[in-house]
């Protein structure tokens, strides 16, 4: 019988020139991306099959890559590898890239050119700056350097001519293959690349890794989903009767019921089609059809099945040889036999595959458990006749399911290496958790790992802190405390002790860390000064002076100073003084200078590039907390830029470089590249969340539609991630200027409110964070109560004064917390918000205040440029009210032009509505006369109209009727295109036809 994709295709038209357009669009220069969706069978290959024949023919390079399920044994990269099969094969195709020794092993079946995982140790600083909290910390695994040298691969090849990229079945890929292919979508956005990514959308439960990252790459430009949904009746009755077209006519009846059963699947019509065509009657269930298939081979073949569906979806030609029990010429002939009755194909690579998973499914679903615990046996010992760290991961898997666990323990372990070589952390620490699994089933256990129970839960609690899981990572260190007992090795206890303390401040926790630490402390004597000593007294240093144990801190910086001193760790001795720096604010700037400076050639001296990062990163802090937005930009890009030479560019302090660089960009007014930025770590795991939350700013200051979405994916986020401050504070702001730009005050209010209640009980100590928020809140109060005054509305007048006055209270009481521990030591930043807080409250109460709006603008003047803009658009405002057009004028041509620059479309619309309400002079800003769209009467109805009057309230001041008042506001509403009374008066306001 003729197979499907012989046949020219039967529908899809739609999806097919839906896919084709992506491609002429990276033809044109343009990258697309667009994630295939659909049931298993339902045709997803086929129609990927026509679109790289179709590309190919408009000379289109393509490339394939296939992801390959074994269950929950990780293969990183191996669609990858697939993919990049064509540049292995003739190096000229990308010779620049091919040469990288990053990409050797890639090229060559086995990804090794990855730097290694770094896993967390003593050495690394786990701390969060102090007084200014940071967020968890986010994955440092080193991958960047294999990332980018894919990505310059790929960017090589489509130098040459456009590209197509096809990934199959990404359900089934590997957590590094995920992050992969996120970082490319994220990286490849001015390249002349489509990629189609296709995967089963029935096998996406609730708890699937894949669901995750598909939502958030549709957040990405250029980027869609295109799900293809099964073919109608009439499709599958002509595909049906195309492929029986050689063996004669169908009876209707028999296509009908193919039709009926196969319920729009090309795949399943197929099946039960050849399945009737050779005399038999249609089976109730797929399953049966696939098997009566498979059971119309000879023994040797069905034999070859079952090997190949239990070594996975792809088998090498020795392993069937192996473990088949045939001999060479039976072997030949059965395999001929599954391949020429499409059970079986050959790939590009000359390994086996099943036409369909469903098919191995179902041949799979078939074996008796004792045959297939046999099958895994034998394939286990066929590998382990030729280990190697490209299929450790396969013994694992298929020793583990042979019940050989023994040997699946060492084979576990062997893959945790050679993930973390590969820098697939993820595997990794899946790896070394299914050992830990199985170390009560092996007697042998701690020979054959080579470390104790302990050591290998330390291991692997490292494994789990790189990869940002951070309550796995406690949980593993307290199990590693149970195993060692209150009898084991002082020194190994206090290892786990100050190492769990690291872990539990990262979810807030700080009790419970200063107490760990403090046993630490208890278990390793302060003489003679060791390495175990110092990094405890460094770790009860950082967490006593987050508890405000002062004294104990100091006591123990010093200590673990004067260590670090005498034995000549230079990293230690950097890492604590930051922490002292940091601990003491209000110091004398030239002397912090100092002290970091010092911290810095130290660092770099240890060769500790995680103090060294963490050294950077306080001294852009400080700078910026001074309002020196240019230096502190300076150190960020210094610290970035050496973060990504060393390959860590997503490790804590990076990220946190990252974060303040994206809020420096956007206050000195480079929004694009501050988006750009924060866009950048679009494709890093959860702990860096607040970075990409950043790109709010930007987003909801140019008033982009995407910001809500951007702001629920945020907000969904935080109840999984309560420690996160840093994402709950850029969310909440976010909220709520976007709430005050879409004229919902008390959404504004509840949203400060709430932040503030969340923010006061994680950060007691300091909460000035609450300056912006309230600052934000008061001004959409104010503008409702402005209406309320001038519509005459007393009970709303008091509700907003009442709320405004909340606002100003909770904003003033974050100050006096804040002095009562710091003394008056507020950033710039805070006391500019400071300023906004007082001068919005005024507003609220009816004042116009305008010396209060100009300290507020010369508070921001520091290097805020939008803030600033925004100051003075109020300072405009208060001006035209006292009647000072000439600086209203001045202050509003001001803020309008920046606002113009910075594409912030929300603040521009509202000073162009103050402009022409106003009649200010400012250029670029068309004033519209009244005249010209009403008529007087209509003018005064209009000005009524916006003091919230009804038409017999009309009436009666204008001496006109009720019913002719209606007449002129159907007019008024009509002119001005509206759909009630409220909008109106909205649209003229803003058109600048009502009076100041």
């Amino acid at each position: 019988m003729p197979r499907w994709d012989d046949a020219p295709m039967v529908g899809r038209a739609d999806e097919l020139a839906h896919l084709l357009a992506h491609v002429d669009r990276a033809a044109a220069g343009r990258a697309s991306t667009v994630l295939l969706s659909g049931d298993a069978g339902v045709g997803k290959t086929r129609l990927l099959d026509e679109l790289t024949a179709r590309a190919a023919e408009r000379g289109v390079r393509v490339l394939t890559g296939h992801c390959v399920d074994l269950g929950d044994v990780g293969l990183p990269y191996l669609p990858f590898v697939d993919l990049l099969r064509p540049v292995a094969a003739d190096p000229q195709l990308a010779p620049a890239a091919a040469a990288n020794p990053v990409l050797a092993g890639l090229l060559a079946g086995r990804p090794g050119g990855a730097p290694p995982v770094q896993t967390a140790t003593e050495s690394r600083d786990l701390s969060r700056p102090l007084p200014n909290r940071a967020a968890p910390q986010p994955v440092d695994d080193g991958r960047l350097p294999l990332f980018e040298s894919v990505a310059a691969l790929i960017c090589e090849l489509s130098s040459a001519g456009p590209l197509l990229v096809v990934l199959e079945d990404v359900h089934w890929a590997d957590r590094s293959s995920r992050d992969l292919l996120r970082y490319l979508l994220a990286r490849l956005v001015d390249e002349p690349v489509a990629v189609v990514a296709s995967y089963r959308a029935d096998d996406l439960h609730r708890r699937h890794p894949l669901r995750p990252l598909l939502a958030e790459l549709v957040r990405l430009p250029g980027v869609e989903r295109l799900e293809l949904s099964p073919l109608g009746d009439a499709e599958v009755g002509a595909l049906v009767r195309r492929l029986a077209a050689a063996a004669g006519s169908l009876p209707d009846s028999t296509v009908e019921d193919v039709v009926a059963r196969a319920e729009g699947n090309a795949f399943y019509a197929e099946e039960l089609l050849a399945a009737g065509l050779h005399g038999e009657a249609l089976p109730m269930g797929l399953t049966d059809v696939l098997l009566a298939r498979v059971e119309q081979r000879s023994p040797a073949a069905q034999q070859v099945l079952r090997v190949a569906a239990v070594a996975g979806r792809r088998v090498r030609h020795e392993l069937v040889a192996a473990v088949g029990g045939l001999d060479d010429a039976d072997l030949e002939t059965a395999l001929a036999e599954a391949v020429h009755h499409h059970l079986l194909v050959v790939s590009d690579d000359g390994r086996y595959r099943f036409r369909h998973a469903l098919l191995r499914e179902a041949v799979l679903a078939d074996l008796l458990p004792g045959e297939r615990v046999r099958l895994h046996g034998s394939i286990a010992a066929y590998l382990a006749g030729a280990p190697g760290a490209e299929n450790a991961a396969e013994r694992a898997h298929h020793a583990r399911e042979s019940n050989d666990l023994p040997g699946a323990f060492s084979a576990s372990l062997e893959a945790a290496a050679a993930a973390s070589g590969v820098g697939a952390p993820a595997e990794q620490l899946q790896h070394l958790e299914a050992a830990l699994a199985l170390w009560s089933a092996v007697p042998d256990a701690a020979e054959r790992a080579g470390r104790d129970q302990a050591a290998l839960l330390m291991e692997t609690a490292a494994a789990a802190r790189t990869v940002g899981e951070l309550h796995r990572a406690v949980a593993l260190l307290r199990s590693a405390l149970q195993v060692l007992g209150p009898d084991g090795d002082p020194v190994e206890r206090a290892r786990v002790h100050y190492t769990l303390s690291q872990a539990m401040v990262r979810v807030e926790d700080v009790t419970g860390a200063y107490r760990e630490s403090a046993a630490a402390m208890a278990l390793v004597p302060a003489d003679p000064p060791s390495k175990a000593r110092t990094w405890a007294a460094a770790t009860h240093a950082r967490m006593s002076y987050s508890v405000g144990a002062l004294e104990e801190a100091e006591a123990a910086a010093d200590e673990a100073l004067a260590a670090a001193d005498a034995l000549g760790f230079d990293g230690a001795w950097s890492d604590i003084a930051v922490t002292q720096v940091r601990a003491r604010p209000g110091a004398d700037p030239v002397a912090v200078r100092a002290r970091l400076d010092e911290a810095l050639v130290r660092a770099r001296r240890s060769g500790n590039v995680d103090v060294e990062m963490r050294v950077l990163y306080n001294l852009a802090t400080v700078a910026f907390e001074a309002g020196q937005i240019a230096e502190a930009l300076e150190w960020t890009r210094r610290g970035t830029r050496r973060a990504r030479q060393i390959g860590a560019e997503w490790s804590y302090y990076p990220a946190e470089l990252r974060h303040l660089q994206v809020t420096a960009l956007y206050m000195t007014g480079d929004w694009d590249e501050s988006l750009a930025e924060a866009d950048l770590l679009a494709r890093v795991p959860e702990m860096s969340a607040h970075v990409r939350a950043d790109g709010l700013l930007v987003l909801v200051g140019r008033g982009d539609p995407s910001a809500r979405e951007r702001i629920d994916w945020a907000r969904g986020l935080i109840p999984r991630l309560s420690a996160h401050i840093l994402l709950d504070l850029v969310t909440a702001g976010s909220e709520i200027d976007l709430a005050a730009w879409e004229g919902e005050p008390q959404k504004a209010v509840d949203a400060a409110l709430a932040a503030y209640r969340r923010l006061r009980q994680e950060w007691d100590d300091d909460h000035l964070g609450v300056l912006r928020l309230a600052g934000t809140a008061l001004a959409p109060v104010g503008d409702a109560a402005v209406t309320a005054r001038r519509t005459g509305d007393e009970a709303a007048v008091e509700n907003w004064t009442r709320a405004g006055q909340e606002l100003l209270e909770v904003a003033l009481a974050a100050v006096e917390v804040y002095e009562r521990n710091y003394g008056a030591t507020m950033g710039v930043e805070a006391l500019a918000w400071q300023a906004r807080v007082v001068a919005e409250a005024a507003r609220v109460r009816g004042e116009p205040a305008v010396e209060l709006w100009r300290e507020a603008v010369e508070a921001f003047g520091f290097g805020h440029v939008y803030e600033e803009a925004r100051s003075r658009w109020r300072l405009a405002e208060a001006l035209l009210a006292t009647g000072d057009r000439a600086g209203a004028a001045t202050e509003a041509g001001a803020a309008h032009a920046v606002a113009v620059r910075l594409g912030a479309t929300p603040l521009r619309t509202a000073l162009e509505g103050l402009i022409r309400r106003g009649r200010l002079d400012v250029g670029g800003v068309r004033v519209v006369d009244v005249s010209a769209v009403m008529t007087p009467r209509e003018a005064e109805v209009l000005r009524l109209l916006a003091q919230g009057r009804t038409n017999r309230q009309i009436g009666a001041e204008l001496y006109i009727s009720e019913k002719t008042a209606s007449v002129h506001v159907s007019n008024i509403l009509a002119k001005l295109g509206a759909n009630g009374r409220t909008e109106a008066v909205a649209i003229a306001a803003q058109r600048g036809l009502l009076p100041v």
